[in-house]
């Protein structure tokens, strides 16, 4: 006899996937004997083997989903329960309607009917906390610190133990900090006695080359476009420390439990923020703005070099006591 199927939508990146580990766990937890299958870009599949529970995976299956215009008709037909792990509404929503769900999971939409009586939306949340709220006034119980995930077996570089990683990309023109200061910061860790490895995808390689140059290290220093997602993964668990913009690779720091310093710029990191520990560094300073702007928000502009390097030493001072 085939299993009832609970569909997971969260039809976004890296970050937002690992800030929705605690509610997969939950659903695990209520939804036992489920199939599990997530709705998300295929890009993600490698990472589900790292979200483990007490049965094994949370998740058992991903739907490669490109966006909430993507077919309805890839999701499982008639699912026992559908879980809106993705946004408010009403796209994602009536997307997972789509599939004739006997039960829908989501926060309240006045164009959505259906969600009429579940929770409410609120703003000002952490997106960590917002996931498990909506689970927990759904009545399946939430630990919204089990953020982590395994960490990878694979191998890496040996001089990558232990050593500084610096990921100068992000997705928008928003959250980039300049070139030449991450250069800054890489050249200040050399002269500290640490090894720094560049990291990003195959599109970030011409600026994690243009920052080793500047700061005189040699190209096989720059890992982008050398890595997929699983052996970027193993690089963060391996690494001393990592210093990156407010992007998904951040949120891989978090869950694997790495010392961490995080540049915000447009958005706050209370929103998207490292747990609260000394190991995590974030760094804003105080000023909303576009986060899908092309240049670098003001408020990122105003994080010196010399912030960034001071707090490197603080956790590496820490990581040597």
């Amino acid at each position: 006899m085939s299993r009832p199927d609970l569909t997971i939508l969260r039809v976004l990146g890296l970050g937002d996937l690992l800030t929705a580990v605690p509610a997969l766990r939950a659903l695990a937890r209520a939804f036992p004997s489920h199939r599990r299958v997530l709705a998300a870009p295929a890009e993600l599949t490698p990472l589900l083997g790292l979200i483990e529970c007490e049965d094994g995976r949370c998740i058992h299956e991903l739907v490669d989903l490109r966006g909430l215009d993507d077919d309805p008709a890839k999701l499982p037909r008639a699912p026992e329960a559908a879980v809106n792990l993705h946004g408010r509404g009403p796209e994602s929503h009536r997307l997972l309607l789509a599939s004739e769900p006997n039960c829908l999971f989501a926060f309240r939409h006045p164009d959505v009917p259906e969600s009429e009586g579940m929770p409410a939306w609120e703003e000002d949340e952490h997106e960590v906390d917002r996931w498990c709220r909506l689970l927990r006034e759904s009545g399946i119980e939430t630990d919204p610190d089990e953020i982590w995930i395994t960490r990878p077996g694979l191998p890496v570089p040996p001089r990558a133990r232990g050593a500084t990683l610096i990921h100068p990309g992000a997705a928008s023109g928003a959250r980039r900090w300049p070139a030449d200061r991450w250069a800054t910061v890489a050249r200040a860790e050399v002269e500290a006695g640490n090894v720094v490895f560049l990291t990003g995808s195959g599109e970030e390689r011409d600026l994690c080359e243009e920052v080793a140059c500047a700061a005189g290290l040699s190209m096989g220093c720059v890992l982008a476009g050398r890595t997929d997602l699983l052996q970027l993964a193993a690089l963060v668990a391996s690494a001393g420390v990592l210093a990156c913009g407010d992007t998904g690779v951040a949120h891989l720091a978090s869950a694997l439990g790495v010392p961490s310093v995080i540049l915000f710029g447009p958005t706050s990191p209370r929103h998207r923020g490292p747990p609260p520990h000394a190991i995590h560094r974030p760094l804003w300073a105080g000023h909303d703005g576009d986060p899908h702007a092309d240049a670098p928000a003001p408020g990122l502009l105003e994080i010196e070099p010399e912030t960034v390097i001071g707090e490197l030493a603080t956790l590496h001072a820490g990581a040597r006591r």
